[in-house]
């Protein structure tokens, strides 16, 4: 089971409301906009739980995990940036039933403390939603859990379309009921090919949300070209949607 290491170094835990909501696209977008601001700046990252990777001759490869690490200019190993990666797409346990091997809480831990030691800030994203599990020896601890245990304040990126009160809303709840510092949401407005006009609920979506969770919408990302994969160059629009805010702010050392 994961035991946190000691942090000191300040940083922000990000999730989404599930699978392929822009977590990645967002995240790059966030480390670009930190640094663009703060040009000085070392930041870490970590992509702790990884599936759907590829192997080649220098071992597993996640995309996700790629893209964080080229957005940030972060050079530490790829097994500290990804520690512990699947390749069949499922959500961790599944995946690392399907393999038979469970996560290498180990290696978790030491990427942390080697991302916490050697820069100012790090950045971690999550795997799906917050309900996804992580070790089938413990499958009640889910993405949620390691959040909490990890202590970093957590970005919620959620869908700025129709549908996304209800699940936006259930992750912040549990997220809160756990005892997680929810610091923001930033809602992915990806549109339907006809446009933003078919979907009227992006224009009072951000407002509900902040009513009813109670946690700011930080910024609102308007559709764009798609990131490509392990690139880290989200589309200029995005980063632009985000660098109004001052991410060095935002982030915090973990809770004791």
């Amino acid at each position: 089971m994961f035991s946190p290491p000691p942090l000191t170094s300040p940083g922000l835990f990000v999730t989404g409301t599930g699978t392929d909501i822009g977590k990645t696209t967002v995240a790059c977008a966030v480390l670009r906009a930190w640094r663009e601001r703060a040009p000085g700046a070392r930041l870490g990252v970590c992509k702790p739980f990884s599936s759907g990777c590829t192997a080649d001759p220098a071992g597993w490869r996640s995309d996700d995990a790629q893209s964080l690490a080229r957005a940030a200019v972060c050079d530490a190993p790829r097994e500290v940036v990804s520690p512990v990666c699947y390749g069949p797409p499922l959500a961790p346990a599944v995946a690392a039933e399907s393999e038979g091997r469970g996560p290498d809480w180990a290696a978790v831990s030491d990427a942390l403390s080697a991302l916490d030691r050697d820069h100012d800030a790090v950045l971690v994203e999550g795997v799906g939603g917050v309900r996804v599990p992580l070790d089938p020896a413990a499958p009640n601890f889910m993405l949620a859990e390691f959040a909490r245990a990890l202590g970093y304040p957590v970005l919620v990126v959620a869908d700025g379309r129709l549908g996304t009160l209800n699940h936006t809303l259930l992750t912040v709840e549990c997220l809160k009921r756990l005892g997680c510092r929810v610091v923001g949401l930033v809602l992915n407005e990806r549109v339907s090919a006809g446009g933003p006009d078919d979907d009227p609920s992006l224009r009072s979506n951000p407002r509900w949300l902040e009513r009813l969770s109670g946690v700011e919408v930080l910024a609102r990302v308007p559709a764009g070209r798609p990131m490509e994969p392990g690139s880290g160059t989200p589309d200029t629009s995005a980063v632009a949607a985000v660098a109004g805010v001052d991410w060095s702010r935002v982030a915090a050392s973990p809770a004791v």
